[in-house]
């Protein structure tokens, strides 16, 4: 089979109008990115024709090392959508620098289930991540600057919240001191950065329904504690208005096609093992506007974005998904069953069969927040009919659908029967009331304790002495009404990255609760995540060339 690369420069884009036109968005509209990407204004959506749209949900169990091929499961089923006869408009996220040039590579698909330009979406896009670091750092340069101007006046905080972010895998900028230098250079103080799609502004930007809405979480955003315990806010800095001109073009969906012209909106990029996982809000709804199946993904696995889709995305703006696809493949639930990693390409029903745990557990999971459930196999080259057959049968005694998936290699019509089975899912068993792991009303930890027992399975929570000071600071500032968002390893439903399947007796630590009140969430980080990830030995970026004026190795 050709690759990732092949297949995309092969393909025949339509102009970008054309993919607009064909979904009945406004052509005169658009703020044209060149020929193949636009912008279309967030106002254009339609909240009368969303509550007609059925929304998708495309999650997957605990991924691995092997991938799970979530985007290209999303993308595919698009594509089979369209191809059966359904108008299905995808929205999904924007990848970051971070991991293409990193550990994964690019992230718009793969084979023939992606979506394009894929060199454009991987790199610079439409600049939106610039326009966020730019808005992050604005804040944080001001910031400075308001510390430095009034510290004559008595002016300090104790306590400094907001850090410095950078769309670039850079262990060496956990932890910094900045200020170094002449009395002129600024106040000595310790810092950080985090990546972009960790930044409260991504989430934002990610949750916002409107400008005055980007505007008034803006303003909410808490930047540190004064010298008399007080909060010191975006508002106090009196700034909020030149941070939204920084995202005024940003804040606006993108439009985009897939291999096969299907409609595609590409908005935001929060990652869901340290910030909430999900496509913007804005670009859900224009998706929803524009196509009567909307399909969206969450982040990593089902216990990390579909537990923050659900809990913080759905019931911020009240929407209600219609079904969830879960992607397994046999690769990865021989890895949850036990089987080395080098020994997962080789036929292994049992460790498949071992492996189911982990998968039984994410389907619980899903039905816990009221979802009809499909299953979808991402078939590899490598797996046996005698294991996809196994997966087929364990799904049927569970009562859940199951369908393999062969988009990658098949394009739309190896996405078909798939899409026939999501459609007539919907449409006989669709998803009840959509259900909460907590209620609001919860306290943060009794919020976390709920999560990490009934969604991950641990047996009890632990607040770290971090943790607690912040606990004790969000009482104060009357935030315990917040959702929360809980950072932690993907690879496990436990805090230890190398702990597959489904593990039984342990607890998870929560090292720290970081304040992000104009995102109107609570950050709970677990274990030792990292919300500034490092690069590999061999970083992606040592295999991408510029030949002959083509880009290579973003896949």
């Amino acid at each position: 089979m050709k690759t990732d690369f092949e297949i995309a420069h092969e393909a025949s884009l339509e102009p970008i109008a054309k993919i607009a036109e064909k979904a009945d968005i406004p052509v005169g509209e658009l703020d044209l990115y060149g020929k193949y990407v636009a912008k279309v204004p967030y106002t254009l959506i339609d909240e009368e024709k969303t509550k007609r749209s059925k929304l998708i949900l495309v999650t997957c169990i605990s991924p691995t090392k092997s991938g799970a091929g979530k985007t290209t499961v999303s993308v595919g089923l698009a594509l089979g959508m369209n191809r059966i006869g359904k108008k299905a408009v995808l929205a999904l996220r924007e990848p970051s620098l971070g991991p293409c040039f990193g550990m994964k590579g690019g992230a718009a698909g793969g084979g023939y289930a992606q979506v394009l330009p894929m060199e454009k979406i991987n790199l610079h896009f439409t600049g939106d991540f610039h326009a966020i670091t730019s808005a992050n750092n604005m804040i944080a340069a001001l910031l400075d600057n308001y510390i430095y101007q009034h510290q004559s006046e008595g002016f300090g905080l104790k306590e400094v919240y907001w850090r410095r972010v950078l769309d670039v895998n850079d262990r060496n900028l956990r932890h910094i001191v900045s200020g170094l230098g002449r009395h002129t250079d600024g106040i000595v103080s310790e810092s950080g950065f985090d990546i972009t799609p960790a930044s409260e502004i991504m989430a934002i930007l990610c949750l916002a329904d409107s400008e005055a809405d980007l505007h008034r979480r803006i303003e909410n955003i808490i930047l540190g504690i004064t010298l008399d315990g007080k909060a010191f806010t975006v508002k106090d800095l009196g700034i909020a208005g030149s941070i939204v001109a920084l995202l005024h073009d940003a804040i606006n969906p993108n439009l985009v096609q897939t291999i096969e012209h299907t409609p595609g909106f590409i908005h935001g990029g929060p990652f869901a093992n340290i910030a909430h996982g999900c496509n913007s809000l804005m670009a859900t709804r224009m998706a929803m506007t524009y196509g009567d199946y909307c399909i969206t993904e969450a982040g990593f696995g089902a216990d990390l974005g579909a537990e923050k889709f659900f809990d913080i995305k759905c019931r911020r703006a009240g929407l209600q998904p219609s079904l969830s696809v879960l992607v397994a493949t046999a690769q990865a639930l021989k890895m949850h069953g036990g089987v080395d990693e080098k020994e997962i390409k080789k036929p292994n029903v049992e460790g498949v069969r071992q492996g189911f745990a982990n998968m039984d557990k994410h389907i619980h999971n899903l039905r816990s927040f009221g979802q009809s459930i499909v299953v979808s196999i991402n078939r590899f080259p490598t797996d046996t009919d005698e294991e996809l057959e196994l997966i087929r049968a364990h799904c049927e005694e569970l009562g859940v659908g199951c369908a393999i998936n062969t988009a990658f290699a098949d394009g739309g019509k190896g996405a078909e029967d798939f899409a026939r089975l999501v459609v007539d899912t919907i449409e006989k068993q669709p998803s009840g009331q959509l259900r909460f792991a907590y209620e609001l009303t919860d306290d943060v930890p009794t919020k976390i304790e709920k999560v990490a027992k009934n969604i991950y399975g641990a047996d009890h929570i632990e607040l770290q002495p971090e943790a607690l000071k912040q606990l004790k600071r969000i009482k104060e500032l009357g935030l315990e009404h917040l959702p929360v968002c809980i950072a932690k390893t993907q690879y496990s439903f436990s805090e230890n990255a190398k702990a597959y399947g489904c593990p039984k007796d342990f607890h998870i630590n929560i090292r720290n609760l970081v304040i992000n009140a104009g995102a109107e969430m609570i950050v709970a980080v677990a274990g030792e995540i990292m919300r500034m990830p490092g690069l590999p030995k061999s970083p992606q970026a040592e295999r991408i060339e510029v030949v002959n004026g083509v880009i290579e190795g973003l896949m």
